[in-house]
């Protein structure tokens, strides 16, 4: 068993740093508010470190202090990767000899969701940090619909390009907008197309937990950090097989 504590200046002084919003005007008795949450929250002693008005109303604190909380490392819960990660050229291979045809994949941005920054690292020549997108692989052909897409239009598209797998990026998350889109978007392809003919469907996004995949409907999630490589990975893992 591995029990930790988190450090600020020193090893296990368990000091934390947090930031968050208020509803009020930036003053004395704001900043005192502030306090009084921290101290709610376990931090003791809490200092603030930073106040300043965000617009009209709103005030935008960090504070620091000391938290008594351990954490049992053996007990984190995350989605280890479970498929081999293959470069640009292994991709091709596999897609090549075990399905004989390009894999076909459709991107989007749902909802009412206008950043496409997420869809276009995974699917665009250029890519994130060094590594291209998926319209460089040869065998992979890409349909990227941008922003603002309809369920109804995603499902329509997916089903005249005949896709393998639909990646969705949700990068809007008010109201758990993400979720809710997320749940909208399982259930139409789960109405549109038998199970035999639906698609992969694979969630990306910062503020997404990845052990929700299938509270969602969905195959995978994959968040922030996420590469190019990766997701082509899991794609031939997912579609092809490693028998292949």
């Amino acid at each position: 068993m591995t029990i930790i504590r988190p450090y600020g200046d020193t090893t296990g002084d368990g000091m934390v740093q947090l930031s968050f919003t208020l509803p009020v005007p930036h003053d004395k008795r704001a900043e005192g508010a502030a306090l009084q949450l921290a101290a709610k929250m376990g931090m003791d002693p809490a200092m603030l470190v930073h106040a300043k008005q965000m617009g009209d109303g709103f005030t935008f604190f960090v504070v620091y202090g000391k938290v008594g909380h351990l954490v049992d490392t053996e007990k984190v819960q995350v989605v280890e990767r479970d498929f081999p990660l293959l470069s640009a050229k292994e991709v091709n291979a596999v897609i090549k000899r075990g399905l004989r045809r390009r894999l076909n994949v459709v991107g989007a941005c749902i909802g009412t969701d206008a950043h496409t920054v997420g869809i276009d690292a995974i699917l665009n020549l250029k890519g994130i940090a060094g590594e291209k997108g998926l319209e460089s692989y040869r065998e992979v052909a890409v349909t990227n619909m941008g922003a603002q897409v309809s369920v109804p239009d995603l499902v329509e598209t997916a089903r005249a390009q005949k896709a393998d797998a639909v990646l969705v990026s949700q990068v809007v998350t008010q109201r758990d907008a993400h979720l809710q889109n997320t749940r909208a978007m399982s259930a139409a392809f789960r109405e549109a197309l038998p199970e035999g003919r639906r698609p992969l469907l694979i969630v990306g996004g910062p503020r997404f937990d990845e052990l929700m995949a299938g509270e969602l409907g969905v195959d995978r999630i994959f968040g922030r950090g996420t590469t190019p490589r990766e997701v082509a990975s899991y794609l031939v893992h997912a579609l092809v097989g490693s028998s292949h």
